[in-house]
């Protein structure tokens, strides 16, 4: 405690320095990997974020909150990147933003469907979806709080709180 207050929360900044080069993976047989640009199914998405954030095995049917968040500014269906098993689904659910003025890449969500976990599925999203916004400019990419990050090279240059 330090002039009356207590930190009541505290969570690390991650980035990935495109400079560090990006970690190459291949992908299982018979998947694929799509842009929303390809293909923007909605209940495959809804499906893929409802099962990834362990929702439950039966998602609901609000598909609104799938299409507004592509309403959103500065949302671009080039950036997102789908991992598609061979059965049509999504199995992996990588979106991404970019910042054009500071040239920084922001990923949110990222999510891998539990029946396809442990497939490097997102590691090989993030990758491909940091690599295009390579090519608009970006330099690094902010990431997460969970371990996985930091196992595919992030690296933590803060943290946050709440004081």
């Amino acid at each position: 405690m330090q002039k009356g207050y207590n930190q009541d929360w505290s969570a690390p900044v991650t980035i990935f320095k495109y400079e560090n080069g990006f970690q190459e993976r291949v992908l299982p047989e018979g998947f694929s990997i799509i842009t929303l640009e390809e293909e923007n199914d909605f209940r495959k998405i809804h499906d893929v974020l409802w099962r990834g954030f362990d929702h439950g095995d039966e998602p609901d049917e609000d598909l609104d909150c799938r299409m507004l968040m592509q309403s959103a500014p500065h949302f671009r269906k080039d950036l997102t990147t789908i991992i598609k098993p061979p059965n049509g689904e999504y199995a992996c659910f990588a979106g991404m933003w970019m910042d054009g003025v500071n040239d920084f890449a922001y990923l949110e969500p990222l999510v891998t469907d539990p029946r396809y976990r442990r497939m490097e599925l997102a590691t090989i999203a993030v990758t491909e979806s940091m690599k295009r916004t390579q090519k608009f400019g970006a330099t690094y990419c902010f990431g997460g709080v969970p371990e996985f990050y930091a196992r595919i090279g992030f690296e933590t240059v803060c943290h946050r709180g709440n004081h």
